[in-house]
């Protein structure tokens, strides 16, 4: 299987982050992925205030990436978007996977949300704005079991230790990370994820800076199960792929059975 990470800028602007997103997903057809992963927040990133109104997993968002994936002949991972909550006063942060046929086939609620109060440096709430999910999800994709997780939900290795025991073989991670947390968190915990589950890692990040003076960090990359680094998309807007080898997870899992020799 050929993956493609598709490191985007989103800001306030949809119809533009949206034409973005599907240029970059013909680029990832065109290098002959068969699945293409785009980040968290495709949909819009800037002030709250400004944000669009959110939709269903039904709505033009899904149409958009359903029509995408059928007209392109390939699985996408449509990052994440904002769904509408269970409230007039929050959303869901929601990922949707889509077959080739344009078929939604999947459907991941991000479970942890970021809540930090730093006395005279920080006071971030999404929990004010966002639900949190309660399922987790394992798709299939193209027959390959595969981990839904967005952004936080990386810092949390009981939720990939339960898509692994679940049957992943492929974990997903879509993400927004910060410049200040990437720079010195990002890659240290997407190989911890791969190397204690045994699983390839395919992570897509936004890059550069949005509004209210945020920056994202970037560096999407593939990941095996080893830990090894297979594929870096570089400080642009853009596509990297890499081959995942489904014979080496079971290759590792045979030679280093840390999964089938855990006690908890």
């Amino acid at each position: 299987m050929r993956v493609a990470v598709c490191q985007l800028n989103s800001r306030e602007r949809r119809d533009e982050n949206l034409a973005v997103a599907r240029g970059l997903l013909e680029r990832a057809a065109a290098a002959g992925a068969d699945l293409a992963v785009l980040p968290e927040y495709v949909d819009y990133l800037g002030p709250g205030r400004d944000a669009p109104k959110p939709e269903g997993v039904d709505g033009e968002f899904a149409e958009f990436f359903a029509g995408a994936a059928r007209e392109l002949g390939i699985w996408v991972h449509a990052g994440s978007f904002h769904e509408a909550g269970p409230d007039e006063a929050h959303t869901y942060n929601t990922s949707l996977v889509f077959s080739p046929e344009g078929e939604l086939t999947a459907t991941y609620r991000k479970i942890h949300l970021y809540d930090v109060e730093i006395a005279g440096r920080v006071s971030y709430q999404e929990s004010r704005t966002v639900a949190p999910g309660e399922k987790t999800v394992v798709a299939d994709v193209a027959g390959v079991p595969t981990g839904l997780s967005i952004c936080y939900d990386l810092r949390f290795p009981e939720l990939y230790r339960r898509l692994a025991i679940d049957g992943a073989r492929i974990l997903v991670v879509p993400a927004a990370f910060m410049m200040h947390t990437g720079r010195d968190h990002w890659e240290v915990l997407l190989r911890a994820r791969a190397i204690e589950n045994q699983c390839y890692v395919v992570a897509a990040g936004q890059i550069g800076d949005h509004e209210p003076g945020r920056t994202c960090f970037g560096r999407s990359m593939v990941i095996d199960p080893w830990g090894t680094v297979l594929a870096q998309a570089p400080d642009t807007v853009g596509v990297t792929t890499a081959d995942v080898d489904l014979d080496r997870i079971e290759h590792i899992r045979t030679e280093l059975p840390s999964l089938a020799n855990r006690r908890l």
